[in-house]
């Protein structure tokens, strides 16, 4: 059992309106009992915030990275207008673990392989959270999730992120273009890295712009990267850099 890669912040939202709120906003339903994962896009299309929804009796509680929850809250308290809902940060401890889940706990919908979330406990542990996410190309907040990505280029359709069933939400319009009428020709991928390079660095295949270097984890990375130049051997920072897949 451990902490989460990052820190992590819980919001908690209340009122009668709480899950049609929250269900006209996200990119996931939300609405059934249990543990969800979705986001928050643009009107554009383009990534907010990604993170957990726990749908309980009483009230919903909304599981994010520490580092985007202030911008999240300010965001969801704009389009709360006069719907009857209220949302509060809340102090409630977060642990996570890998193997058999819990009674108390949650299988995180991203993975099987990420395990489960508790709250309302802590426990301390170690989990090598940037290796497990690289073994199976999971992004994270603020390093492969930034606000210039769209979801279905950092794999939400496989992590169970995203409903194309659900009906409306802020992008919806973009993303269902997306999913149904293009062909992604950038996304997240696992790449073998043949040197030291550091993340964010540059990639290029034969010296044009080919992506970049994210999390890395021993030989191995995720990377960002354009599928039209990621057919062969490429280059960051000096060394070789090779997609897996």
């Amino acid at each position: 059992m451990a902490q989460p890669e990052q820190p992590r912040s819980i919001l908690q939202v209340t009122g009668a309106d709480r899950t049609c709120f929250l269900q006209n906003l996200v990119t996931n339903d939300v609405s059934a009992p249990g543990l969800h994962y979705t986001a928050l896009l643009t009107p554009q299309g383009k990534y907010l915030a990604d993170f957990f929804v726990l749908q309980r009796p009483d009230d919903l509680l909304i599981d994010v990275a520490t580092e985007i929850c202030p911008g999240l809250n300010m965001r969801l308290n704009m389009y709360r207008l006069r719907a009857d809902v209220q949302i509060a940060e809340v102090n409630i401890d977060l642990c996570c673990g890998l193997g058999t889940v819990p009674p108390d706990g949650f299988a995180d919908p991203r993975d099987p392989n990420l395990g489960w979330r508790a709250y309302g406990r802590q426990e301390a542990g170690v989990i090598d959270w940037p290796a497990l996410r690289v073994a199976h190309i999971i992004p994270e907040t603020g390093i492969e999730l930034t606000p210039d990505r769209f979801i279905l280029e950092m794999d939400f359709e496989r992590l169970n992120g995203v409903d194309f069933k659900k009906g409306c939400y802020v992008g919806q319009e973009v993303t269902a273009r997306m999913k149904h009428k293009t062909e992604l020709r950038k996304g997240l991928a696992q790449v073998i890295v043949s040197g030291p390079a550091a993340t964010g660095t540059a990639i290029t295949a034969d010296g044009k712009p080919a992506g970049t270097l994210l999390t890395r984890a021993g030989d191995t990375a995720l990377a960002y990267l354009r599928y039209d130049r990621a057919t062969g051997p490429m280059e960051a920072g000096g060394v070789t850099v090779t997609r897996t897949a």
